[in-house]
């Protein structure tokens, strides 16, 4: 083997001496040969246990090996380990013919030859001597077919008419050979290898992309139909998953660039055998592939993510539509190859710090051709039992798939099979009860019996006595007093008024922010850990029980629910001016950071009325903020807000609500969707909400009362809209699913005008008069709104 400068390396078998490094030992990497070093070899020949050089500057052939046979040349049947000269009188290749050089005695070389136990060498007269051949310099003629400008311009130059068979030929060539792939689209460089590295590609995604689009066209259907055949019999096949060099890597990057591995028609020949041979790839490739990924251009990166997402909408199409039994094998591996494709792709996606937003994994589609329920299901026995023939392949599996809505779908299907085994636990102690006095009966859900007035202390009182596993059973709220029935409207009130009562910034467990309206836990609280104990548990309560609750924390907080860290962002959420301040340190263009800011690792705190010093960091106070160490200050006081200041009291928050509604679907959430989970919200789509709403009674779409209705509602300002919401569903927020998601009902009543309308809560039944005016209508809807709290029979 050569470089461009004449060096000789050789590796391999060396028993006989043939790898020239003087000894006869066996080399697994490249190794120069010492003896060769300051000479341009320009051909090496190789036989079956020796080895002929040539360096044309001396004229001279350098031999070493095996040579039993006398194929060394030199005289003897020795073998030799390094090199040693050919006898003979070799003349130096001078670049012109000499006539007073006698032709008998001396031989110009032009070209030598090794094989089984023989060499040869073909030679000219230096009266006549002709240029050698250079092994370095690749002969125009014998050089791979690459995609390129040139070569695409001659396929596209013939008509759509009958295609010439010489380049059918070339386009299969060069569409059946990964070599032909790897060695197109090439980055401009000076080096042999276009800097071909672990972590470089020394592809040009771009040329790609542009010649890939030139190439497949409408117009010229043969030449897609022939890359598409060689791509699928020819070139795919072959693809193993060991490669000689990262080189032959080059074209897992580029070939998703094809337009044709985009096209349905060829999902399942070309995409999806494709993503077979990339999963198939040993741990050391395919780790490089990762990395060449995660240093693409986030649009290139995006394009290989879209061609699986595809893919998997595609089979799961098929399967919706019914795949025969004897092919549900088949597509099951094609479905776990697309998802474990983009499983890798999401991975590189992480590591990264996300050259794409997390989002663009998500498959929206999901929802609507799959049984979320039932895949969740089919999860859990492979979670328990393993993977089973007759169990397809489960999504849930993938969770980086799912949006926000696919997992809120998750999250009540585990709450519901959570909540039945609880059930089920109940009634099997109930009934051995009956016929085991010692064991004690049980109710199969969740009492909560409170006072209006004491609606903390009583809650407080229940919930310190129950057991963990009574967490997961339906939640029951009974107002003392109050013949509510709690088919849910009752239970939205009670989170509603006790989530009020133990936020309320007056008791001091929390702080309020006037600039960003949010609060945060208080360092300076009087209360035991057990309130905040139980907040966390309310807050689990309300997602377990599919009830938002109106919770103004930052998404700091979720973010910790789920284990993430807070960042500079969440400072300027919470403290909107702080923030801006740190932001303007980081900033801060100039070097004389200590003389302009005058900053130490410390903060200042409130501690009731006076001021108090934190050290951020050991010696804070002595350290002073300078330009090396700014990062270091700003990630110091972010986690003293978050972490630091709050730790006890936010684990008992944290304790609590992972009591309820903590587990591996939680974690599928990012914190926004689960912050959306808790609260709901604002995405109002007041159309969708009349369009959804059914009617009862006498009441259609048509009726006059109706019309009016919408008239009424949809001329109220968006703050009357939405303590109609909080009069009718008991929260002013929707549920993360939208709009779509939150049916009325609108049902006639006997009363006469004078009445006003009624809400149930529990069923979001609106009891609506047959008023006849318009502002009668209004009049009495707007009074009803603005007293919605205290239910009656619901």
């Amino acid at each position: 083997m050569m470089k461009m400068e004449g060096g000789v390396f050789t590796f391999g078998a060396g028993g006989y001496g043939q790898l020239g490094h003087n000894s006869t030992s066996h080399e697994i990497n490249p190794r120069k040969v010492f003896e060769l070093m300051g000479s341009i070899v320009t051909q090496i020949a190789c036989g079956r246990q020796h080895t002929s050089a040539f360096v044309p500057s001396s004229g001279r052939i350098y031999s070493f090996g095996l040579g039993g046979n006398g194929q060394l040349g030199t005289g003897s049947t020795s073998n030799r380990k390094s090199p040693f000269t050919v006898k003979g009188n070799w003349f130096p290749y001078s670049g012109q013919c000499l006539s007073d050089i006698d032709s008998e005695e001396y031989f110009c070389v032009k070209r030598i030859f090794s094989g089984g136990d023989q060499s040869f060498s073909h030679y000219s007269s230096p009266q006549n001597c002709r240029p050698p051949d250079d092994f370095r310099c690749p002969d125009p003629s014998k050089q791979i077919w690459t995609v390129n400008e040139a070569l695409i311009q001659k396929w596209l130059s013939y008509s759509s008419g009958r295609f010439p068979v010489e380049i059918a030929n070339e386009i299969d060539g060069t569409f059946s050979s990964s070599g032909c792939l790897n060695g197109s689209f090439l980055a401009v460089s000076n080096d042999d290898h276009y800097r071909t590295g672990t972590r470089f590609s020394g592809v040009d995604m771009n040329a790609a992309r542009l010649l890939f689009h030139k190439l497949i066209q409408p117009d010229h259907p043969q030449i897609s139909q022939q890359v598409a055949a060689s791509l699928e019999k020819n070139l795919i096949p072959k693809l193993t998953s060991s490669l000689p060099d990262v080189e032959a890597l080059r074209f897992y990057l580029t070939l998703p660039e094809c337009p044709l591995m985009s096209d349905s028609n060829n999902f399942t020949t070309i995409a999806i055998p494709f993503g077979t041979a990339l999963v198939n790839l040993e741990k050391a490739p395919l780790k490089v592939l990762e990395n060449w990924w995660s240093v693409l251009e986030p649009p290139l990166f995006l394009k290989i993510v879209e061609l699986f997402k595809e893919v998997v909408v595609h089979l799961l199409k098929l399967c919706k539509i019914g795949i025969p039994p004897s092919e549900r094998r088949i597509f099951n591996s094609f479905l776990h190859t697309a998802l474990k494709v983009l499983e890798i792709l999401h991975r590189v996606n992480e590591k990264t710090g996300q050259i794409i937003q997390y989002d663009k994994f998500y498959i929206h589609e999901v929802q609507e051709l799959i049984d979320i329920r039932n895949d969740y299901i089919n999860w859990v026995q492979q979670q328990a039992y393993g993977m089973l023939a007759d169990i397809p392949v489960t999504i849930c599996t993938y969770p980086f798939v799912f949006d926000a809505q696919a997992k809120t779908t998750l999250l009540q299907t585990d709450a519901v099979l959570q909540m039945q085994m609880a059930i089920d636990q109940a009634h099997r102690q109930n009934v051995s009860s009956l016929f085991l006095p010692v064991i004690e009966s049980v109710n199969p859900c969740l009492i909560l019996v409170v006072r209006r007035e004491n609606i903390v202390g009583d809650a407080m009182e229940v919930l310190r006595k129950t057991k963990n596993i009574d967490y997961k059973k339906p939640l029951k709220v009974i107002f003392v007093g109050e013949d509510a029935v709690d088919a849910g409207g009752v239970r939205k009130e009670f989170f509603l008024l006790i989530m009020r009562e133990l936020l309320d910034p007056k008791y001091g467990m929390f702080r309020y922010y006037e600039d960003s309206r949010l609060i945060w836990f208080s360092d300076k609280t009087f209360e035991d850990s057990d309130l905040f104990h139980l907040i966390g548990v309310i807050c689990g309560l309300a997602i377990y029980n599919f009830t938002i609750v109106d919770l103004h924390f930052p998404l700091a907080l979720y973010k910790k629910l789920l284990k993430k860290k807070p960042s500079l962002d969440d400072l300027k959420e919470l403290m909107p001016d702080v923030g801006r301040s740190m932001q303007q340190l980081l900033d801060y263009p100039e070097d004389d950071i200590e003389e302009t800011f005058c900053l130490n690792f410390t903060i200042t705190v409130e501690n009731f009325g006076a001021t108090e010093v934190k050290e951020l960091v050991l010696n804070g106070a002595d350290t002073a903020v300078n330009k090396q160490n700014r990062q270091e200050f700003v990630d110091a006081y972010v986690d003293y807000i978050f972490n630091k200041s709050v730790a006890s009291l936010f684990d008992a928050f944290h304790a609590g609500f992972h009591k309820v509604c903590g587990g591996k679907v939680l974690l599928l959430f990012q914190p926004n969707e689960l912050q959306a989970m808790v609260i709901g919200n604002t995405n109002y789509d007041w159309k969708e909400l009349e369009k959804n709403t059914e009617y009862k009674g006498e009441y259609w779409t048509e009726h006059p009362t109706i019309k009016i209705f919408w008239e009424v509602f949809h001329e109220l300002p968006l703050e009357k809209k939405k303590q109609f919401l909080l009069f009718l569903t008991g929260s002013d927020r929707i549920p993360i699913l939208g709009m779509k998601s939150l049916k009325l009902v609108i049902q006639s009543t006997g009363g006469g005008e004078d009445y006003l309308p009624v809400s149930h809560t529990c069923f979001n039944l609106l009891d609506l008069p047959k008023y006849t005016e318009k502002e009668t209508l209004r009049s009495k809807l707007i009074q009803a709104i603005d007293h919605n709290e205290g239910f009656s029979l619901i």
